[in-house]
């Protein structure tokens, strides 16, 4: 069985609700809202906790924890081919490759 305590829980201010949501990255679909952050965090351990037995109980998929998967390093983006073109020269024009360019510029984003 998954151990919970592997997911990405995060609690965050909803100002439509106004009120802490607690959040768990693995289930996007689920949330918790609450008065107080701690009580938002109790409550969707809580939920994802029950939701992960209920699935084992039910031979259903579990996802893995985020903190568990491999990450080769690598993904792809498609841009427009004029975007790509001007990224090529700013490269060029600074002395280093595209993929470091582009990993300059994801690291300050």
């Amino acid at each position: 069985m998954i151990d919970i305590n592997h997911y990405t829980f995060r609690v965050t201010w909803s100002s439509k609700d106004n009120e802490y949501i607690g959040l768990c990255a693995e289930f996007p679909s689920v949330s918790w809202l609450s008065s107080t952050p701690e009580k938002a965090m109790n409550g969707i351990r809580k939920t994802i906790n029950c939701m992960v037995e209920d699935m084992f109980t039910n031979k259903e998929n579990i996802p893995t924890p985020l903190s568990e998967r491999h990450y080769s390093g690598e993904f792809r983006v498609r841009i427009p081919p004029q975007r790509h073109r001007s990224l090529v020269i700013e490269a060029q024009e600074q002395g280093v490759s595209l993929n470091r360019l582009a990993s300059a510029k994801l690291a300050i984003a």
